[in-house]
């Protein structure tokens, strides 16, 4: 089991991610980048309604590159969440797949950790 001393650091350490995941999230959020209104060219004028080809597929890619980091700053987001509720519950630190305690080394390596190495993706 997690002495207390060692519990609240890792509590601590996962909501100091938590709140860093939740400002990449939101700043990600915030970039637009399929807003017809920027497809235009570069030089600001919209009065002829045509997208320049090149300027929809870099949005398009960085869409696409967005994507892949939101979903796996989600992820991480909710595995964070998710030990600190294990923490209120009582059970951070126990193997969600086994049952047995997760070792003090992993858990300081990721404090998210629900599973130990031997049950471990």
């Amino acid at each position: 089991m997690v002495d207390k001393r060692t519990l609240e650091s890792l509590k601590n350490q996962l909501e100091q991610e938590l709140a860093v995941l939740e400002i990449e999230l939101t700043d990600i959020g915030k970039a637009d980048t399929l807003n017809p209104e920027n497809w235009h060219g570069t030089s600001g004028s919209v009065e002829t309604g045509t997208a320049d080809p090149q300027i929809l597929a870099d949005r398009f890619e960085e869409k696409s590159t967005n994507e892949g980091i939101v979903t796996e700053l989600e992820k991480r987001y909710n595995n964070v969440k998710e030990a600190l509720e294990r923490m209120q519950k009582g059970t951070y630190g126990i193997c969600s797949e086994g049952g047995e305690t997760i070792p003090i080394e992993r858990l300081k390596a990721n404090p998210a950790a629900d599973k130990c190495i031997d049950h471990a993706d």
